[in-house]
């Protein structure tokens, strides 16, 4: 397996498949890792949510989502662009940042982040700065250019982070979408750096609302997505046609830990915009 060079080693997180509760609903469960260092051996054939950090130096996870089949003619005719994502990702891009924390013994991770105002505060995931295990935060911008980040403050239960980087920086703030107006079936585009590959752009659309998933100790209400989301995608901007941020993307769906299979979860803008409200209002 080729190492990409940058941001660490692509390596996929552990997946740990729920187990069923008394009413045999299933829950929704998303360790970041295994205190023993190992995958674990429970891995039932049913659905599992997993935070999609990447964590260098972990056992490597299924991050491709395979197909049956060959690609006939239906497959190679690829559907056509809304212009408006187009303006949408060009506006985005600019403010999304890779998210680099730890390098040290206590280990490191991968994820992404983006600006949210002009004072430069980037909102992340939590997870990501605990998967460091508290060592140094980097934060590389789309031209390349390498920052080191204060952290302003954590809300591990919110499962989001808000970092600092000097006004040089000059990252483009992104607008958030009002409270309430993210619809069902509307375009959206998840933007980040899967598997360290900064600046890339994924598009599906809003597949619900109010979707209850736990990761960790934790349950969130969370916006449900099509738009393929891979670790290292953590901390990235779920955009709609607009080019407003509606999500904080968080977490993908699995079955058996074979990767993403085209559900991903996002930390709703409300919650998002409390959360890094509060955070900045105590940390500057």
């Amino acid at each position: 397996m080729a190492v990409q060079t940058g941001l660490g080693e692509p390596r996929g997180p552990w997946f740990i498949s729920p187990e069923l509760g008394p009413d045999g609903r299933g829950w929704w469960d998303a360790p970041d890792r295994d205190p023993g260092g190992q995958r674990p051996r429970r891995l039932l054939a049913v659905l599992a949510v997993v935070a999609v950090s990447a964590v260098s130096g972990a056992l490597a996870g299924g991050v491709v989502a395979s197909r049956d089949g060959g690609a006939g003619p239906a497959a190679a005719s690829a559907a056509p662009v809304p212009a408006e994502l187009v303006t949408a990702a060009e506006r985005t891009v600019p403010g999304v940042v890779s998210v680099l924390t730890g390098g040290t013994t206590s280990g490191s991770a991968t994820g992404s982040g983006f600006a949210v105002d002009d004072q430069q505060h980037l909102i992340t995931n939590d997870h990501i700065l605990a998967k460091g295990g508290g060592g140094p935060v980097t934060v590389e911008l789309p031209d390349g250019r390498r920052f080191a980040a204060e952290v302003v403050g954590r809300e591990p239960r919110s499962d989001l982070a808000v970092l600092k980087v000097p006004a040089s920086a000059g990252l483009t703030p992104l607008p958030l979408a009002k409270p309430g107006g993210t619809r069902v079936g509307e375009p959206v585009l998840a933007v980040g750096s899967p598997l360290g590959l900064a600046g890339t752009v994924t598009a599906g659309i809003v597949s619900a609302l109010d979707r209850e998933v736990r990761l960790g100790n934790n349950r969130h209400t969370a916006v449900q997505t099509d738009a393929s989301i891979n670790p290292g995608n953590s901390g990235g901007p779920l955009v709609n046609a607009r080019g407003e941020v509606v999500g904080v993307n968080t977490a993908i769906a699995t079955i058996d830990g074979n990767g993403s299979i085209g559900i991903g979860f996002a930390i709703p803008i409300e919650q998002v915009q409390q959360t890094a409200d509060t955070i900045i209002g105590k940390g500057g």
